[in-house]
């Protein structure tokens, strides 16, 4: 089967993460800033709290 893709189409846009693992497909189109922030300063913190002990 051959899928046919128009790339110069101003709305087509490549997803930010796809994951495909077995017959689960996921497919994030856009990761929201608030949960990049989350991430990085809960990571920061289990970060320094894992290197102090």
């Amino acid at each position: 089967m051959t899928t046919t893709r128009n790339t110069n189409s101003k709305s087509a846009t490549r997803p930010a993460l796809e994951l495909r693992v077995g017959g689960m497909h996921l497919t994030v189109q856009r990761v929201p800033p608030w949960l990049v922030a989350l991430v990085t300063t809960a990571g920061g913190a289990v970060g320094t709290w894992w290197a102090q002990h």
